[in-house]
């Protein structure tokens, strides 16, 4: 027998049994999916809701940057991995220097695959990975935790504070000791799982977006996004290295090959070759103009207009 979603009232909270009212389980594969697309929804809405808290993290991960500082991602099993993935695409997304972005997980990130769920219960091992990075007083950590309470997450966050780190909390609950602890708290208030007790589904989700709104807000403040395109990715393969001279042609108005020719003098760098290609005549010149904008194409540009250089230069070939 197939049970509509009226027979199953409330399927919008995972605090609902799935069953009838005389206890008999009431569940197959079409109701239980749109279960999890509600979640979903309620995932992403709760972020929508700590949109606020999570621009004014950007802000100052963006100044921690300028500055010199480095990033700390922390958490454990999904939550850990969702915070992994993040910093994972930190340079080739934005061209952020690897060696100063840190992942910080429960023994370590050789092996993501084989979670071992009873390290996040060591609360003394998360102390001892934020001991190991040092001096963290110029950094900016974020932490995840689906609950907000996991020993190893919360240790290492308070153990981050303590030696002087910008401390940014991720949780789901609020009043939850990660939250509470933390410089910066985002609260991600996205319900119970359809699938109980499965938070890499919906808080998972939720997590994913704010991490994501989170560094490409920063990166957005570090001038590393104009007009909604990634001016400072790593193009590492030909995929990239397509998407970059797209990128550089769109923005400097000009032929793709000529957008080709300014990546080459440029050495693959995205904002020096949209210089190059608005009539910039060399790669030290183009530096020196983002230098001057502290590396926003957007400002460099209007320099560069103010002065009579545009896509269209006489001087450069088609």
């Amino acid at each position: 027998m197939v049970f509509t979603m009226s027979v199953l009232p409330s399927l919008e909270t995972d605090g609902e049994r799935w069953r009838d009212t005389a206890g008999v389980v009431m569940i197959n594969e079409a109701v239980f999916a749109e279960a999890m697309l509600a979640s979903f929804r309620r995932a992403i809405a709760s972020v929508a809701s700590a949109s606020e808290d999570i621009r004014a993290a950007a802000l100052r991960l963006a100044a921690i940057w300028r500055a010199g500082g480095r990033l700390v991602y922390a958490g454990a099993g999904s939550s850990g991995l969702a915070a992994a993935e993040d910093a994972a695409e930190l340079p080739g997304t934005f061209g952020l220097d690897e060696s100063r972005i840190a992942i910080v997980l429960p023994g370590g990130t050789a092996e993501p695959f084989r979670i071992d769920g009873s390290a996040e219960d060591d609360a003394a091992a998360g102390e001892r990975a934020m001991t190991g990075l040092g001096d963290l007083s110029r950094d900016a950590v974020i932490v995840v935790s689906a609950s907000g309470s996991t020993p190893f997450t919360v240790a290492a966050a308070a153990e981050a504070r303590r030696r002087g780190a910008f401390v940014i909390g991720i949780a789901h609950r609020p009043g939850s000791p990660l939250l509470v602890g933390a410089d910066a708290s985002i609260l991600l208030e996205s319900g119970e799982e359809a699938l109980r007790g499965s938070t890499r589904l919906a808080a998972g989700a939720a997590q994913k977006a704010a991490l994501g709104m989170l560094s490409s807000l920063m990166g957005f403040e570090l001038g590393h996004i104009h007009q909604g395109l990634m001016v400072n990715l790593k193009a590492d393969n030909a995929k990239l290295r397509e998407r970059a001279r797209g990128i550089v042609a769109t923005i400097a108005g000009v032929s793709d090959a000529k957008a080709g020719a300014a990546l080459r003098e440029a050495g693959g760098e995205v904002k020096p070759a949209i210089l190059i290609a608005c009539g910039i005549v060399s790669m030290s010149e183009a530096v020196t103009w983002l230098a001057a904008a502290e590396g926003r194409i957007d400002d460099a540009l209007r320099r560069a207009s103010a002065n009579g250089i545009t896509g269209q230069s006489p001087n450069k070939g088609a």
